[in-house]
């Protein structure tokens, strides 16, 4: 039912003695949670393989490298359509994280985690019915591929109870003889006997 390969988040938050309590607060979500810090480029090279639904960025240990770096994941291809969360925001940073990034939400851990899991069964939800509908059209296909066989099926007796009459190979077109000039002989005397 659950694939962390599928439905994973991105946790960025530079190593400290607080990282591993929040993490775990974080788990309690139900979330499959990857850690790393936000340091360039490990934590885009693992956001590009694990292709997380959400974002969260911890901006205690350096606001200003925090920012720069969920603005970076806000714009890259891969990553623009996961949802963002900010955690810890400074007063002093908050002006600019609105004006950069308007689609961050500013979040508690409570309230990342309940929205965690939101997003979790939502996603559950919605690999689910991408799974039903590849079965469905699986179902589908094999069901058309039945009908066009018997379809030939009862075609085909029709076709041998008058087999077509077989075609006579063309003859090959005959080729005139070419006639070859006679060589052009030395007049000789002829001898006498």
């Amino acid at each position: 039912m659950y694939s962390p390969a599928l439905m994973s988040v991105l946790y960025l938050a530079f190593n400290t003695n607080e990282r591993v309590g929040r993490l775990q607060k974080l788990q309690k979500s139900g979330a499959h949670i990857v850690v790393a810090e936000p340091r360039w480029p490990g934590f885009f090279e693992l956001a590009k393989r694990e292709k997380p639904y959400a974002i969260a960025i911890d901006f205690s240990g350096s606001p200003s490298h925090s920012l720069e770096t969920a603005d970076y994941m806000s714009k890259a291809r891969e990553t623009k359509d996961a949802a963002l969360f900010l955690l810890r925001v400074p007063s002093d940073r908050m002006e600019a994280v609105t004006k950069r990034l308007p689609q961050a939400a500013v979040v508690t851990e409570s309230e990342l985690s309940t929205r965690l899991a939101q997003l979790e069964q939502e996603a559950e939800a919605r690999a689910r019915q991408k799974k039903e509908a590849a079965a469905a059209a699986k179902k589908a296909a094999r069901a058309a591929t039945r009908a066009n066989a018997a379809d030939k099926g009862k075609a085909a007796p029709a076709a041998k109870a008058k087999p077509a009459p077989k075609a006579k190979p063309a003859a090959a077109p005959k080729k005139k003889a070419v006639k070859k000039p006679a060589p052009a002989s030395k007049s000789r005397p002829k001898k006498k006997k």
